[in-house]
């Protein structure tokens, strides 16, 4: 990576990914791993999609499941047409993707990562019941498409200077996609990026935090059911604390660089990057392991795949389902026990049978003074 900053810009970056690396390993080795980050979190991101549309096709809808799906997706598009733009340019080592996606690669995927804590911190108003149901299946509180629309207008505004100040350098006999900031804007500059990171990812990290753990405190120890309540509130805790953690490097590489400070390693800058995807995998894998409206739905999805793919499709191993999808082995218990109630002893249902079937003559009979009072 040897390219010095020219001298009439006051912060000289790479966008993109850093590019001009040095060494067969590096790169062979950051391109599977982002492919490896991608393919798993685009699959796991996509069940959850999954699981919260039949959930709301169901009835079984709600606002903190609106907004978790919006979170998902905007995982999914940072998996999807962010991440492989880093892979292809630490396997080129060069800009090879021409100048439109030069200049909105880091727009897009600053959209992207403001829109996902802008999301998480409005899960702070929304409720964990479910919506009512009166007007459709699908239907979904007006406050929830105000507040995704604006979530995303403002997070398309505000990395606007990335796709400015980017563009495409002569390097030898290639070319490299840079963010160059002139010095003439270097003061407005400075303040804005001080503003940008405290404004889209500081205040909203601190401020979700505080307030789940606060709601977490007061569902466990004064809630009158907290069970439920207390889950969902930890899912969101740990959702947030996931990205504020693994978010924060590269907000901090991307702050100092365009500070005007020296430029960070690029072995840390390369780090915060793999963080970055690795946090939208890793959401995915949250919601499945501790959200149990998810947990349930990926077991449904699983039984149904499963029985659709197996050869004797009316198998007593896999569980009938309706039309909603949902199990009807709940009825299968209560059939079982009738079924049990109604069995008898063979032997002593042999011997009343005998009893009951037993024809005894009239000359034989014991006692004939009884079938003559009931001819009577």
């Amino acid at each position: 990576m040897d390219i010095d900053r020219p001298a009439n810009v006051s912060f000289f970056d790479f966008v993109g990914g850093v590019q001009l690396l040095q060494g067969e390993d590096t790169r062979t080795a950051l391109p599977v791993i982002l492919i490896g980050i991608c393919v798993s979190g685009a699959v796991g991101n996509l069940l959850v999609l999954l699981i919260f549309l039949r959930d709301f096709r169901n009835g079984k809808g709600s606002e903190v499941k609106a907004l978790l799906a919006s979170l998902a997706s905007a995982d999914l598009v940072i998996l999807l047409l962010c991440a492989p733009v880093r892979a292809i340019t630490y396997y080129k080592q060069t800009w090879t993707l021409g100048s439109f996606v030069c200049s909105t690669t880091d727009w897009f995927q600053h959209s992207c990562v403001v829109a996902k804590t802008l999301i998480l911190a409005v899960t702070t108003r929304a409720k964990h019941t479910l919506v009512p149901s009166a007007a459709g299946p699908l239907y979904c509180p007006t406050w929830i498409h105000g507040a995704l629309a604006s979530i995303w207008i403002v997070s398309m505004m505000f990395p606007i200077p990335q796709m400015l100040f980017a563009s495409l350098v002569p390097h030898g006999r290639d070319t490299i996609c840079v963010s160059e900031m002139p010095a003439c804007a270097s003061v407005f500059m400075r303040l804005f990026y001080k503003i940008y990171p405290t404004a889209t990812f500081v205040v909203p990290v601190i401020f979700t935090l505080a307030y789940y753990t606060k709601a977490l405190h007061a569902a466990v120890n004064h809630a009158p059911s907290p069970q439920h309540q207390s889950k969902v509130t930890l899912v969101l805790l740990c959702l947030s604390g996931a990205l504020g953690l693994m978010l924060l490097p590269e907000w901090g590489t991307f702050t100092w660089i365009r500070l005007g400070y020296n430029k960070p390693p690029v072995g840390l800058i390369i780090f915060a990057q793999v963080l970055l995807y690795a946090c939208s995998s890793l959401s995915p894998v949250i919601l499945m392991t501790m959200y149990d409206d998810v947990r349930q739905g990926l077991m449904t999805i699983w039984f149904s795949a499963t029985c659709r793919g197996s050869k004797h499709p009316h198998s007593n191993k896999c569980p009938q389902t309706e039309g909603n999808g949902a199990e009807v082995g709940a009825n299968a218990v209560p059939n079982a026990v009738s079924q049990e109630r109604e069995k008898t002893f063979p032997d002593v249902e042999h011997f009343w049978t005998g009893r009951r079937n037993t024809h005894v003559e009239e000359a034989q009979d014991p006692v004939p003074w009884e079938r003559e009072e009931k001819m009577l």
